[in-house]
C-alpha cells in the first residue's frame, strides 16, 4: 500500500481501511504522491489511498483503475466509483479545506466572512469547477466547521494510535 508518507491522509486512510476490514497491507511511504502514483502505474506496488485531485488525470487518461473512493457519497466527476461504504459500510475518508482565523477575531468579522466564502461555494461556475477535479462543497457554519475539526480530530487520532503511527 503506497501513500505519499508516513502519517500523511493517504497513509492513514489506508490504515483506516485495514482496521475496518481486518486486512493487512504492507505500508510503503513515498515522498509525495506523485512518486506513489508513478510505482503504482509501473507495478510496483498494488494500491495507493490518494487524493481524486492528484489521481484523477490518470483515471480520465484509463492508465489508472479506481476500485473506489473514500468519500461518503459517489462523487459528480466518478458517477459510475463505487464508495469504499458500498462494501464496508461505515468507511470514510475525505480531505478538506476551510478557513480560520485568530481565536479573538470579532464574530462580525467571522460571520462576514463565513457569508462570502460560503457565496462563492455557491456559485455554479465554481462549484462545477471543484466537482470536475472531484470536489464536494461543504458551505458550513463556524460551529459546523469547528464540529467538523474536533469530529475529524478524535477519528484521526484514534487511527494514528491503533496503528502507532510515531512522527519521523
Amino acid at each position: 500500500m503506497a501513500s505519499a508518507g508516513n502519517g500523511t491522509p493517504q497513509h492513514v486512510s489506508g490504515e483506516l481501511f485495514k482496521m475496518m476490514a481486518g486486512v493487512n497491507m504492507t505500508h510503503v511511504p513515498y515522498r509525495g504522491s506523485a512518486p506513489a502514483l508513478t510505482d503504482l502505474l509501473g507495478g510496483q506496488v498494488q494500491v495507493v489511498f490518494d487524493t481524486t485531485l492528484a489521481s484523477i488525470e490518470y483515471i480520465r487518461a484509463g492508465r489508472l483503475r479506481p476500485l473506489a473512493v473514500t468519500t461518503a457519497t459517489r462523487l459528480e466527476a466518478l458517477p459510475e466509483i463505487p464508495t469504499v461504504s458500498d462494501f464496508l459500510p461505515g468507511y470514510e475518508a475525505s480531505g478538506w479545506y476551510g478557513v480560520g482565523v485568530p481565536k479573538n477575531t470579532p464574530t462580525e468579522i467571522v460571520d462576514k466572512l463565513n457569508n462570502e466564502i460560503n457565496a462563492a461555494l455557491a456559485n455554479p461556475k465554481m462549484k462545477a469547477q471543484l466537482a470536475d477535479l472531484g470536489g464536494i462543497v461543504l458551505a458550513l457554519s463556524p460551529a459546523d466547521f469547528g464540529k467538523l475539526i474536533a469530529d475529524e480530530t478524535e477519528k484521526w487520532g484514534k487511527v494514528i494510535r491503533a496503528a502507532n503511527i510515531k512522527p519521523e
